[in-house]
């Protein structure tokens, strides 16, 4: 059988910023849960991905499928052309435990959105957003939300390690006109954002973008409003069986980019390690092993 010249999921990639909210709603539960997801009726993908027929209808002539029938019958060729190769086992995560364990169906969530979420990422975009980190003239800010202020917080405390003029603004509006002040045209102000979407978030990125700075949001699959407003965007998916979202996948592309920026930056980088670890020696900052 020849290979399909895209596959369904790049097609979805591909068309995926001009989708409508419940049209990426979907788009999102056929990536994560691909290819089982679209292997039964029109019907059931749109119960199971809590939209409309019609927006189901209206997403596969998007992705330039007459209708859903030619939409599955794609799917179903990727599917036949996976079994052509071994069928690798599944290993579980814990020896012994049941599949339906939690830490089994929760481990096999968060590498769902993984692999969700690196399977979405444009390569060209996420080089051009470390290339921003790594220029030195450009000032870096950094905010979240209730639950993400803490992936600010740890960006921020790293990349300080690498470079200077980086800065972790407060939650507390009354905080940003001061930072606001200092942040140029061409600043950067990295922001994160996950459902519920959060008035503050969307305010400051506005009074950033307004001032000239180069907003990046990281969001989730459903994206947040404030997507808007900035200029590049990095989508993860954060579902798991749990009544609070995971942020692992949003952990992986904070800790990834901070890695591009240092292969961009070494040789300085490494000048300014070497100095921290002169300081931490001098304060006697950590325990000494025996």
């Amino acid at each position: 059988m020849p290979a399909l010249a895209q596959t369904v999921e790049q097609r979805i990639r591909a068309r995926f910023d001009a989708l409508t909210r419940s049209e990426r709603q979907l788009a999102s539960h056929i990536t994560r849960h691909y290819p089982v997801s679209v292997l039964g009726s029109i019907t059931a993908l749109a119960r199971e991905a809590e939209v409309s027929t019609p927006t189901v209808v209206r997403l596969v002539q998007k992705l330039g499928y007459k209708g859903y029938p030619d939409f599955q019958g794609d799917v179903r060729s990727e599917v036949e052309e996976r079994l052509i190769s071994p069928i690798a086992k599944h290993d579980r995560w814990a020896v012994g435990v049941p599949d339906t364990h939690i830490l089994n169906r929760f481990a096999d969530a968060v590498v769902g959105n993984l692999q969700a979420t690196l399977g979405q990422i444009d390569h060209a975009e996420f080089d051009a957003i470390a290339a921003l980190m790594a220029d030195r003239d450009r000032k870096i800010f950094a905010m979240g939300g209730r639950i993400t202020h803490a992936m600010a917080d740890y960006f921020v405390t790293q990349m300080k390690v690498m470079r200077q003029d980086v800065t972790l603004l407060s939650e507390m509006s009354n905080a940003w006109p001061p930072a606001l002040i200092d942040m140029a045209p061409g600043d950067v102000l990295l922001v994160f954002d996950i459902r519920r979407y959060e008035n503050n978030v969307l305010t400051l990125v506005e009074m950033a973008a307004d001032q000239g700075a180069e907003v990046v949001l990281i969001t989730d699959q459903w994206v947040s409003p404030a997507a808007d407003r900035a200029r590049y965007r990095l989508s993860a998916h954060i579902e798991v069986p749990s009544a609070w979202d995971s942020t692992v996948a949003i952990q992986v592309l904070v800790e990834t980019l901070m890695a591009a920026v240092q292969s961009l930056t070494w040789d300085e980088t490494q000048a300014r390690m070497k100095r921290l670890e002169d300081l931490y020696a001098r304060a006697r900052f950590f325990r000494r092993g025996k």
